[in-house]
């Protein structure tokens, strides 16, 4: 039976067509692919949208109804590649913030290293919109998943309770982001530990050098 024009069918009808198809996730994983590996072949200058709208099988309107512009593409490329919470709850202070900072080494060796973070970086100067994104999608949620693991330590006892977070959390991650900006070192294998065990050093309480001694086997 055919609803009759403003009742409730009718309202519903209009209401699904106002509001479109709806986002397609298979769209999104496949063009953040792409975007990934066009970075490794080609880098960040010579990115454009076509070639990540032939690699991932779809067109470039409709990445334009998803994302700005091809900064945005790779800063959504770059959350889906680091992740948004990296550190962990493990119960292990030290262990967590070893797995926090080894996201950033490990996707820092690759794609999406000194072939993309330094020019995005130089990009969000000139872009508001872009820089807003990469803070509240990318930066701050990553900061507060380390943040809240230096607040757990705190409460466990391995921390002192007047260390100063925002610093430490500085120090955790600038060795990472120095070296992908300015490549004058390689990421070792155990860069994590070592900037874990040098910050702990300074802040963990005797108790917890007591139990770990050499932050257990870092």
């Amino acid at each position: 039976m055919n609803t009759p024009q403003g009742t409730e069918g009718g309202d519903l009808l209009t209401a699904q067509r106002s509001r479109g198809r709806p986002r397609d996730e298979r769209i999104d994983a496949a063009v953040r692919s792409a975007v990934l590996e066009i970075l490794n072949e080609v880098g960040y200058g010579r990115l454009t949208l076509e070639a990540v709208a032939a690699r991932a099988g779809t067109s470039k309107p409709t990445l334009r109804r998803r994302w700005r512009s091809r900064q945005h593409l790779v800063v959504s490329a770059l959350v889906q590649t680091m992740g948004s919470s990296p550190t962990p709850d493990t119960g292990c202070t030290h262990c967590d913030l070893i797995a926090g900072i080894r996201t950033l080494s490990d996707a820092f060796t690759a794609t999406v290293g000194r072939r993309a973070l330094p020019a995005l970086i130089a990009d969000l100067a000139d872009d508001p919109e872009l820089e807003s994104q990469f803070l509240n999608e990318f930066f701050h949620p990553r900061r507060a998943a380390t943040a809240a693991a230096l607040r757990r330590g705190i409460e466990r006892g391995d921390i002192r309770a007047d260390a100063d977070i925002d610093l430490l959390l500085d120090m955790l991650a600038s060795t990472a982001y120095y070296r992908v900006l300015f490549g004058h070192l390689p990421f070792t294998p155990t860069l994590a530990e070592d900037v874990v065990k040098v910050v702990l050093a300074g802040v963990a309480t005797p108790q917890w050098h007591s139990d770990h001694g050499d932050a257990g086997g870092l």
